[in-house]
């Protein structure tokens, strides 16, 4: 009986090394499982990362491509407006040199009217004088105007097309064509301070006045669109980049859950293998007794 009971206990054995050993081969089995399903869900998570990367990459390029497409929109309307001004400007001086054509004209007919009092003689010469000064600011306005087109015709010929250049040829333009609208503006000046008692002039001068101001307006409100549109896209970035970090902590998060979850498995794996270990050596005991 003793021979027979120390056989079933070395059968017994046997039985539960053979046991222990699929244990653990099913727990390496599991333990490869979960292996290969935390690579799969890191697979996915590295494809959903490049995923939400290439997605922000098209969402960048589109947003880049259409602030590109508003600036070169608004540098067009610059351009329009430059030219409606150089056009107002041209028919201002125009208009102006029209009206000193005829002021010149009805001078002479006054001063050949009244040719023999002496004191005209030092009004016509002041009159000459100031005419001459007329006409050389006109031809350096001109000549301003022509090499500003003369730049104008190069960069287009040469094929620039770097934005950078364009705005600072741009910017040269705009310059030229305020130095000549100041001095335009003196020779208003000096012109106004002749033709006080012309209230057309004075009118039109008002008119020009309410005209430059509605430009300083509207140049400021869009100086403050482009302000609003960069602070737009400031938030943007910063809500993308709050969106990947949260991602990220949350599949820290569920990865550190598997973990705990694997870690529950093994160890209630192996409280059970302990426990049939327990009931086997009471069992045992059992025997013996």
């Amino acid at each position: 009986e003793r021979e027979r009971e120390r056989a079933r206990e070395s059968a017994r054995e046997r039985e539960r090394a053979r046991e222990s050993e699929r244990e653990r081969e099913r727990e390496r089995a599991r333990e490869r499982e979960r292996a290969r399903e935390r690579a799969r869900e890191r697979e996915d998570a590295s494809d959903r990362s490049r995923a939400r990367e290439r997605e922000s990459e098209r969402e960048s390029t589109s947003e880049r491509e259409s602030t590109s497409a508003r600036e070169s929109a608004r540098e067009s309307e610059s351009k329009q407006e430059h030219a409606r001004e150089r056009e107002r400007a041209r028919a201002c001086a125009s208009k102006r040199a029209r009206a000193r054509e005829s002021a010149r004209e009805r001078e002479c007919a006054r001063e050949r009217a009244r040719e023999r009092e002496p004191w005209r003689v030092h009004e016509r010469e002041s009159a000459g004088r100031e005419s001459a000064r007329e006409h050389v600011s006109k031809r350096a306005i001109e000549r301003e105007r022509a090499r500003a087109s003369e730049r104008t015709r190069e960069r287009e010929s040469t094929g620039e097309s770097a934005r950078g250049r364009e705005r600072a040829a741009h910017e040269r333009d705009r310059e030229t064509v305020r130095k000549s609208a100041r001095e335009c503006e003196r020779e208003r000046a000096r012109e106004s301070a002749r033709v006080r008692e012309r209230p057309c002039e004075r009118e039109s001068e008002s008119a020009r006045e309410r005209e430059r101001g509605g430009r300083k307006e509207r140049t400021r409100a869009r100086e403050q669109e482009r302000e609003r549109e960069r602070a737009r896209a400031r938030e943007r970035a910063t809500e993308r980049v709050s969106e990947i970090e949260s991602v990220r902590v949350r599949e820290r998060e569920r990865e550190r859950a598997r973990e705990r979850e694997c870690n529950r498995e093994r160890e209630s794996a192996r409280e059970r293998v302990r426990a049939r270990d327990r009931e086997r050596e009471r069992a045992r005991e059992r025997g013996r007794e």
